[in-house]
């Protein structure tokens, strides 16, 4: 049995270790939350206390982290995997991180003898736990082979995008896109219901027409008008990786006036969302701002 080992073991990395564990893996995990830690037991993994107790069990490793700060840590921090004494260590990182840091992670592993990717992920837990995530690689194309059967458990699209970072540019600009499509599809529930139509019934149609998104097609009518708001994506998460696709846009000279817009309104819900708080928020505040 293959064993892979699991960094960061919230929402995303504990389905991860849920479908990995289904697909036949030995998963050997590590959290700094003791409670995330017993989630992952109930899936089936085992759990330590150190980066260098993973390292030990194996050296195919998925990190699930919150930014790119918490990836550079682990990676080339106190402790961290370039610390180990484990040779040829196979990163893939499935945070939504920064480009410029995959990048400068990538090379220090490869001046090691290791291997990193930059493999992000859509889909949210749901997509994680059936294994049918969307996984867009950034890195070296023998590496990508060699991390290929631990990618495919947990993907039903995986594509090597480009060099190193590409996966994140890729993932960045997807989930603004996401962000510009919550804020609309929030609109035009309000807008349907003040037009004497049931909002629910508007994205039935829409669905299947040329305005449908995943916010029209899976998250309004299954997180939104439900009044559940549970999808599994924390809003300061949202808020965070608009920030920095905002900035990509800043770094390469791109006007995006929709997009910019975009991020004013996502940066201005931190005002009202906590940071723990569902993304799927979003187009909720607007529906109930409109009925006030």
């Amino acid at each position: 049995m293959d064993t892979v080992g699991v960094i960061g073991l919230g929402q995303m990395g504990s389905a991860m270790v849920e479908t990995l564990v289904r697909e036949g893996f030995r998963v050997v995990g590590t959290d700094l939350d003791d409670a995330r830690r017993k989630i992952a037991e109930g899936h089936g993994a085992e759990t330590v206390d150190t980066i260098a107790e993973v390292c030990a069990e194996t050296d195919m490793v998925v990190l699930s982290l919150p930014e790119a700060r918490h990836v550079e840590a682990v990676v080339s921090g106190p402790g961290g995997v370039l610390e180990q004494n484990r040779p040829g260590v196979m990163v893939m990182d499935a945070t939504t991180s920064e480009p410029e840091m995959s990048r400068k992670l990538s090379g220090l592993m490869a001046e090691a003898g290791h291997g990193f990717l930059d493999t992000p992920v859509s889909g949210g837990p749901q997509g994680a736990r059936a294994g049918t995530l969307a996984v867009m690689v950034g890195g070296e194309e023998a590496d990508f082979e060699r991390a290929r059967p631990v990618l495919e458990a947990l993907a039903g699209k995986l594509s090597l995008i480009g060099p190193s970072g590409s996966g994140n540019v890729v993932k960045l600009i997807n989930n603004l896109m996401a962000a510009a499509h919550f804020v609309v599809a929030g609109e035009a529930a309000l807008l349907a219901e003040r037009a004497g139509v049931d909002p629910a019934r508007l994205f039935e149609v829409a669905s299947s027409g040329s305005g449908r998104s995943f916010a029209t097609e899976v998250a309004m009518p299954n997180f939104v008008l439900t009044g559940t708001r549970d999808f599994g994506f924390a809003a300061a998460l949202m808020r965070k990786d608009v920030r920095l696709a905002m900035a990509l846009a800043d770094a390469t000279g791109t006007e995006t006036r929709m997009a910019a817009l975009t991020g004013q309104i996502w940066a201005a819900s931190a005002d009202e969302l906590e940071a723990d708080a569902d993304f799927t928020e979003i187009p909720y505040q607007i529906i109930q701002k409109g009925k006030a």
